[in-house]
């Protein structure tokens, strides 16, 4: 019984590795995509319109 557990734990550790890994290259390809140039000056003009927004 013992030695079932063990490689039960085992797996969960495997399971958070992958996990990070995924998340890891998800913030990569999120990255790449908010810091290219159509979609950063689309952000600018987003920020800049919501600054000069009168209230």
């Amino acid at each position: 019984m013992a030695l079932g557990a063990r490689r039960d734990a085992g797996m969960v550790t495997s399971e958070y590795a992958v996990g990070i890994i995924a998340a890891v290259a998800f913030a990569a390809v999120l990255y790449k995509v908010v810091t290219s140039g159509q979609v950063s000056s689309e952000l600018q003009a987003i920020v800049k319109k919501a600054l000069d927004a009168k209230m």
